[in-house]
């Protein structure tokens, strides 16, 4: 059936309905937060740490403000509330004892699943209906789309 619409117009209504589900993820993690007490800053920490930890990356606290743009200081304060919530902790290297690593807790991994598990299960529900193929165009949109806002960031004025 044609809508009558043009490619361009197409393309737009896709990046307004990506924006709408970038806001409604943000919510959800805004709600997280507001849950357990944490600061924005800190839920977007307890994912990169979460994500480090399913991709077998290990954390350091330079790598953890590089993921957040912040600052040392910011990174060493952030840590500090996330150890004293039992969210993360601290793990020296084992060849390099200068070396620190940060490690989610289970206890945050359990606090993750609580909160976040319906919506994931929903979400692998809704994965489920498309075909192999199709899930492939999907993952190859998403990091496409993942890859223009890295960059437009990047090269735009807006770290300046």
């Amino acid at each position: 059936m044609d809508t009558g619409s043009t490619p361009a117009e197409d393309s737009l209504s896709t990046v307004h309905r990506l924006r709408a589900l970038t806001v409604e993820l943000h919510l959800l993690g805004a709600e997280f937060g507001r849950v357990h007490g944490l600061h924005s800053t800190d839920v977007r920490a307890l994912i990169c740490l979460l994500d480090a930890e399913r991709s077998s990356r290990p954390a350091t606290p330079s790598w953890l403000g590089e993921q957040l743009h912040l600052n040392s200081a910011s990174v060493t304060a952030l840590i500090d509330r996330m150890e004293k919530a039992g969210h993360a902790r601290r793990q020296r290297d084992s060849q390099d004892r200068r070396r620190v690593f940060v490690e989610v807790t289970p206890e945050a991994v359990e606090l993750g699943w609580a909160f976040f598990g319906p919506v994931i299960a929903n979400a692998l529900a809704a994965i489920g209906t498309y075909s192999p193929r199709e899930v492939e165009t999907v993952v190859r949109f998403l990091t496409d789309m993942q890859a223009a806002v890295e960059g437009t960031r990047r090269d735009s004025d807006i770290n300046e």
